[in-house]
């Protein structure tokens, strides 16, 4: 396991020591869970992104029934 260090104003130090504190958790936790969160919201905007050029590209859709009936589900 490897540190990092971060280096923050009094205050928001606090803000986050604070809010670890009312969540019951670390604030290492606190930290790491707020920006593997950021991270995976990047990559889901980035996907997002991707398949919208790809619909515009090509925008053909299919109904629920047309999806069911092709993949032999009921």
């Amino acid at each position: 396991m490897s540190t990092v260090t971060l280096r923050l104003p009094e205050e928001e130090a606090r803000l986050i020591k604070s809010y670890a504190a009312q969540e019951r958790r670390s604030v290492s936790d606190v930290i790491r869970l707020a920006i593997l969160d950021r991270i995976e919201d990047e990559y889901d905007l980035a996907a997002a992104k991707e398949a919208m050029a790809e619909y515009e590209a090509n925008p053909v859709s299919y109904s629920l029934s047309e999806i069911k009936k092709e993949h032999g589900l009921r």
